[in-house]
This record gives C-alpha cells, sequence and structure tokens, in this order.
C-alpha cells in the first residue's frame, strides 16, 4: 500500500514538472523574437529556397557591368534585326553632293529661340588649297522627321517595307558623316552590325554542337576515344589561327555568291574555335563520370545517351553558355581582320571588317576621322561582350559570393 502511494506521487510530480517544462517551452516560442535580415533590418518571415539558376540570375544582376553589357548587346542585336527601318537610308544610296560630308549636327534650338530638331543645309565647297570643306547655310532650316517614308528594303528579308525611324524631307542627314561616295556611314554601320553579329553568332552556334558533343563525348568515354579526339584538338591547336583562317579564306573562290562566301567564313571560324570548349567541357565531364548520381544511373539500367542527355548537357549547361558568350568577340574579330585584309567578305557585301577597309587609307583617315567610327562600334561590342561573358563566368561559379 505504501509503496503504490509512492508510486503515485512520484507520477503526479513528474506529470507536474512535465506540464512545466512545456509551459516554459511555449512561452519561449511565442516571446523569441524573429530573425532579422541583415541586409535589410526586417525580420525574415519567410524561409524559402533557391533553385541553381535563380541564385545563378541573383549573383549575375548584382554585377552591374556583366548586366549593362547583357543590355548593350541586346540593343546591338534588336537594332541590327530592324537595320533597315533604324537606318535613314540603304546601305547603297548614295549623295554626290555629300562626298565626305561631316557629321551633322542635330540642332533643337534655333537662332530665334525656337525650340524643334532640325538641321541646317550643308553645301559644298572648295578652299583656296582645293580642299573638300562644307558651309553650313544658318538661314535655311530642314526639320528632321519621325516615321517617314524612303528607300524601300524588305523587313527581315520578307516583307515589303519603306518606313524609317527618322529623316529629312530634302538634302541629307549624316549622323556619323558620309563615305568617299556620298553613302551615309550611320546606315552602313547598322546595316554593316546584321552581318557581323549573324556571321559571330552562326560561327559560334556550330563550334558550340562540335565542342559540346565532341568534349562531353571525349570526358565521358575516355581511353582510346578520348585519346583520338584530344590529339584531333592538339592538332588543330598547333597551328596559327590567324594565318591558318588567312589561308583557308583565300582559298574561298571568287566566283562564289555572297550567300555562299558568308557560310563557307562562318564554316572555317567555327571548324577552328570549338577546341576551347571541348577541353572545357572534357575535364568537367571528367570529374562528374564518377559522381554517385551518374552511377545509381548506369546501376538503373540507363542507357550512355540518355545519362548524356539528362545529366551531362544540364550539369555543364552554365559552362557551356560561359564558353560561349566568350566566344563572340573573338568571332567578331577575325570576320572584321579577314575582311579588312580583303580575304573575308568582300563589297558589295556590308559587314564592319568591309566598311575599315577604308581606314587603311592613311590620308582619308587623317582628313576624315569619322570613316574610322565603324571601329568603335566594334570596340563597344567587343568590351559589352568581355563584361557579359565574365559577369557569366563569376554568376555559374559556385566559389564566388
Amino acid at each position: 500500500m505504501h509503496s503504490e502511494n509512492s508510486h503515485t506521487k512520484l507520477e503526479a510530480q513528474r506529470q507536474e514538472l512535465n506540464n512545466l517544462y512545456e509551459g516554459y517551452a511555449n512561452r519561449q516560442l511565442v516571446e523569441e523574437e524573429p530573425a532579422i535580415d541583415p541586409r535589410t533590418g526586417k525580420p525574415l518571415q519567410d524561409i524559402y529556397g533557391a533553385s541553381q539558376w535563380r541564385l545563378i540570375w541573383r549573383k549575375f544582376i548584382r554585377n552591374q557591368a556583366a548586366l549593362g553589357g547583357g543590355i548593350l548587346i541586346l540593343l546591338f542585336y534588336v537594332v541590327a534585326m530592324f537595320g533597315d527601318f533604324f537606318a535613314p537610308y540603304g546601305k547603297d544610296t548614295r549623295y554626290r553632293a555629300s562626298i565626305y560630308m561631316p557629321p551633322t549636327q542635330i540642332q533643337l534650338i534655333d537662332q530665334s529661340g525656337k525650340l524643334g530638331l532640325f538641321i541646317y543645309e550643308q553645301h559644298q565647297d572648295f578652299d583656296k588649297n582645293l580642299k573638300r570643306v562644307y558651309v553650313t547655310n544658318f538661314e535655311k532650316k530642314i526639320p528632321v522627321q519621325f516615321f517617314v517614308h524612303g528607300d524601300p528594303y524588305k523587313l527581315l528579308g520578307l516583307f515589303d517595307a519603306d518606313l524609317h525611324l527618322f529623316g529629312v524631307p530634302e538634302g541629307m542627314i549624316a549622323l556619323m558623316g558620309a563615305d568617299r561616295q556620298g553613302r551615309d556611314m550611320f546606315s552602313r554601320i547598322i546595316i554593316g552590325s546584321q552581318v557581323s553579329l549573324s556571321i559571330g553568332l552562326v560561327g559560334v552556334l556550330l563550334s558550340l554542337i562540335l565542342g559540346t558533343v565532341l568534349g562531353i563525348v571525349s570526358g565521358y568515354y575516355a581511353g582510346w576515344t578520348d585519346d583520338i579526339i584530344q590529339r584531333l584538338i592538339e592538332l588543330i591547336r598547333s597551328f596559327p589561327s590567324v594565318p591558318l583562317w588567312m589561308a583557308l579564306s583565300a582559298a574561298i573562290p571568287l566566283t562564289w555568291s555572297i550567300g555562299q562566301t558568308y557560310f563557307a567564313i562562318s564554316l572555317i571560324l567555327s571548324l577552328l574555335g570549338w577546341t576551347w570548349l571541348a577541353r572545357q567541357l572534357r575535364g568537367q565531364v571528367l570529374a562528374l563520370r564518377n559522381q554517385d548520381f551518374i552511377l545509381a544511373a548506369k546501376l538503373a539500367g540507363a542507357s550512355d545517351s540518355w545519362i548524356i542527355y539528362r545529366h551531362m548537357i544540364p550539369a555543364t549547361l552554365g559552362q557551356i553558355i560561359v564558353v560561349s558568350t566568350l566566344q563572340m568577340p573573338a568571332m567578331i574579330l577575325a570576320e572584321t581582320s579577314l575582311s579588312w585584309l580583303g580575304l573575308g567578305l568582300r563589297p558589295p557585301v556590308v559587314s564592319w571588317g568591309v566598311l575599315i577597309q577604308e581606314s587603311q587609307n592613311y590620308q582619308s583617315l587623317a582628313l576624315y576621322p569619322w570613316v574610322f567610327l565603324p571601329a568603335v562600334a566594334i570596340a563597344i561590342c567587343i568590351l559589352a561582350f568581355s563584361y557579359l561573358g565574365d559577369g557569366l563566368r563569376d554568376s555559374v561559379d559556385p566559389y564566388t559570393i
């Protein structure tokens, strides 16, 4: 009897202590202050997860230089896609009275204080040294109009159109001056970007396919397959790039059409540009092929093609994007260099490389420096791609914050 009373008393004490502990724990949970976000100073209300791509995007948008480069590249491609609309004139439109005309200055306020977009009339003359000069007639104003009808073109190569973003009812507006045949440099730079930017894109696309397939196959299968592919890469990389480009470009027949020459230049650039991507992916796949998720897929009976498609390519996609982005400026520079040397695209094709051929004449460059403006467009584009590529590389690197 005494033992039963003692047991009942101990059970009651244990229950009482348990109730006290639960009550204290509940009060602590209620009274505990929420965690504070160190960046905003506000309480953290929710706990959320982020995917790998979301983390990459968050790191990328914090890189202002890379974000600015990406926006600039997007702007370049939008302008190139609708280049004939943004350009006030066609690429071959000539004005004999505007040979080597300097850049036109757009005015906002005239001499009487009136507001409006206009330009002053300019006419050609010669000074006492017989040097061509342009005299401004401040008495005649020519209004700048928007959405005007002008030279016909095919929008996106499909639809007939003649609408241009801006223009003037008479004379010529040359925002970046005119060349030796009186053609608008601004229009030719915009239209030339269609070829230069697209040939870089096509070249990178072809080298991406070659580099991705051969790089992943080399790293995944290893053995004699890896040896053959790596010896091929070493053989290609043993040749100097520029002389090899020049030799292959010089072999293109002069009788080929513009389309055939364009495709040949793209193919030459891609055949020599895939090795860097293949080497990068080969090393990454060698490290991935022995990971647990790959071994689990093999034990589950997955085929090699399924593993490559569902595991290897997604795991290396970030590296593929980064390397391809960094290859774009190299492709554009290669096309520009070949065209500048006369071994790539040739007139009447308009590209940035063709446009800067005139800068080879030092006398023209000294007297009319605006003929070198296509090189400025090339430099801006290359810098934008470089900033974008560096930002993407830092974003996909898991060891950067």
